[in-house]
């Protein structure tokens, strides 16, 4: 794993400035600043409820602030859609897995090219010529992150029917095939045994040395928060409480605090 020390020279991929969301009279969200920075994998930690998949939901266009903004890549990010984001490089697998479940691995995969593919849909709808061309491309990628994904034996099996850990990881694997700078991921690990968490660990760093990506996840494991992270932001009740690598960010106080229950 990359030192603090180097990931701190990188250049700032996304930084989010004083947002707050809130709904009706809850607030999710109460004046947040951090960044991420090319290259690492930063944490975003927290009780239930503090706010952190509201936070990812205001990354990825899902949900606009009421105030503050996001900087992606040195540019104010307007107002987007999910989708736009997408397209502009932020790519995101869900707290409860997503996926299509009547379909294969290898098809629920495909769907994450989607965003790639260039021919019109006249071309699409005969499968023929360039459409023919440009999928057989797709494809290629998609096989070599089934392979990199070690999940050959299951590419032509419905998700539907697989276990919960492999789903995961196809959902992983969708992702990645959008080719994102930034990848975003909510709970990667939530309901896997000690095999599978070591295993999408194992993958997590793999897809940073390997593809180059950013990575920024919420896990509530803070054994794998600690051993994956360069960075970790905490909120609580939608503040953020704390800032900075996770040895420093194990020994405050208010993480000890909030994550005891201690009375605020």
């Amino acid at each position: 794993m990359q030192s603090y020390a180097d990931i701190a020279k990188g250049d700032v991929l996304l930084s989010v400035k004083d947002v707050s969301l809130s709904f009706g009279g809850v607030k999710a969200i109460q004046g947040v600043s951090f960044d991420i920075r090319k290259g690492e994998v930063r944490a975003i930690i927290g009780p239930n409820g503090a706010g952190k998949t509201s936070m990812l939901n205001v990354i990825n266009g899902f949900y606009h602030p009421q105030a503050g903004e996001i900087m992606f890549k040195g540019i104010r990010r307007p107002k987007m859609k999910p989708y736009e984001a997408a397209s502009g490089g932020i790519a995101r697998t869900f707290q409860n897995v997503a996926l299509f479940k009547g379909m294969t691995t290898l098809d629920n995969i495909m769907a994450g090219r989607s965003l790639k593919m260039n021919v019109g849909l006249f071309w699409q709808m005969l499968r023929f010529g360039p459409a023919e061309r440009e999928e057989v491309i797709h494809r290629r990628r998609v096989e070599e992150i089934i392979d990199f994904l070690e999940i050959q034996a299951i590419r032509k099996t419905p998700v539907g029917k697989l276990p919960y850990g492999l789903q995961k990881r196809v959902e992983l694997g969708r992702a990645l095939a959008m080719e994102p700078e930034l990848l975003l991921l909510d709970e990667p690990m939530a309901g896997m045994n000690l095999e599978e968490k070591e295993d999408m660990c194992r993958f997590i760093l793999d897809v940073r040395e390997q593809f180059g990506t950013t990575i920024a996840l919420i896990e509530h494991d803070m054994g794998v928060v600690m051993d994956l992270s360069d960075r970790v932001v905490v909120l609580d009740y939608g503040r953020k409480i704390a800032d900075g690598v996770p040895d420093v960010v194990k020994a405050d106080k208010t993480v000890i605090d909030a994550y005891l229950g201690v009375a605020h």
